[in-house]
């Protein structure tokens, strides 16, 4: 397990990313544009992460393959809408809080290898005698990484979940962390990096650093794939056990992580803030009313409302809430929902 030591730098980086979430934390995003960001997060995540992988879709046919319901998928189509609908189940779970087990681990890598042979799913067995089960280059085919022993993966991985359970290690560093140890003890078959990439991830939102899902921390590895592995192996033995397993310079993974956070959390304030201004100039031309409106549904985090309930908690009219929404329609903030070709409720887009 690897055991960190903050030094300044390390430090100092912290602090930037402490000081970019207080500031995001203050820039108020509608929902209309929070429901964009989110989606458009998971699009350019689930590209980005099997891009790091070798998949060799485009940015333009990922979002496609995600956007399409009802054709056959050739197989980089299907990692692509494996690691989307993996993104959608830990959406869920993020917002019951749930904590980082076994099992979710388990759950979440056969939802990112579904399809795929039933041997790829879950911890892997031992291989056929005289077979090395090892992490090859794509291109020269040798032996880049020796995994542990199948049999201590069921002991290394309550090492690891009993370390996130327990550790007071600020939550950037138990996510760094969180992220060699899952591609390091190798547990899978397939989709180990993968794995890694999103719970890593997860575990920010767990604590409160998923910087409201705007932009894709998976995005800057990929942006320099080489220096993303380089930085996970740190000229280590290929072996896990000379060296591996508890490195005697973790700083160097830990350093690239908080860096390629830190350019990714300044980003993120950055379309934060240029985004809320976009917004101001959208609700120019609004009456005065409409707009307070607008900042009541915001405040109050409503997506969907029906006039007669809103209506009663603000001492209005069913008319003057139609009228409100019919405004905000007009400037793309809001949309009727039909049934029967009745409006019955008004959805914030």
């Amino acid at each position: 397990m690897i055991k960190a030591s903050i030094d300044n730098e390390i430090l100092g980086m912290i602090v930037q990313i402490e000081k970019c979430k207080d500031v995001l934390e203050r820039t108020r995003i509608p929902v209309a544009l929070f429901n964009r960001f989110r989606k458009n997060t998971r699009k350019v995540s689930s590209y980005s992460s099997n891009k790091i992988e070798g998949n060799p879709l485009t940015q333009e046919q990922a979002f496609k393959a995600i956007e399409d319901k009802t054709r056959h998928f050739l197989k980089p189509e299907q990692e692509i809408r494996n690691y989307y609908s993996a993104l959608e189940i830990l959406e869920q779970k993020a917002e019951r809080k749930e904590k980082i087990t076994k099992k979710l681990i388990l759950e979440i890598q056969a939802e990112i290898v579904k399809g795929e042979s039933k041997e790829k799913t879950g911890f892997r067995d031992p291989m056929p005698p005289g077979v090395l089960f090892a992490v090859y280059d794509s291109i020269t085919h040798k032996v880049e990484y020796i995994p542990p022993k199948y049999k201590d993966i069921d002991n290394l991985i309550d090492e690891l979940i009993s370390y996130l359970d327990s550790s007071s290690d600020h939550p950037l560093i138990k996510a760094a962390i969180l992220h060699y140890q899952l591609v390091t003890i190798h547990p899978f078959e397939d989709g180990n990096g993968r794995t890694a990439r999103i719970l890593s991830n997860y575990l920010l939102e767990f604590y409160g650093y998923g910087f409201k899902s705007i932009g894709s921390l998976e995005e800057y590895y990929s942006y320099d794939i080489s220096e993303y592995y380089a930085s996970l192996q740190m000229d280590l033995p290929t072996l896990y056990y000379d060296g591996r397993e508890n490195p005697p310079h973790p700083e160097i993974w830990i350093k690239y992580f908080l860096r390629m956070f830190t350019l990714y959390a300044r980003k993120v304030v950055e379309i934060a803030a240029k985004s809320s201004s976009e917004i101001k100039v959208e609700l120019q031309g609004l009456s005065k009313k409409a707009t307070i409106f607008w900042s009541y549904l915001q405040e109050n985090s409503l997506k969907k409302i029906v006039p007669a309930n809103i209506a009663k908690e603000m001492g209005v009219t069913n008319r003057t809430i139609i009228n409100w929404c019919s405004e905000l329609a007009q400037k793309g903030l809001m949309k009727p929902n039909l049934v029967n070709k009745r409006i019955r409720s008004w959805q914030v887009v």
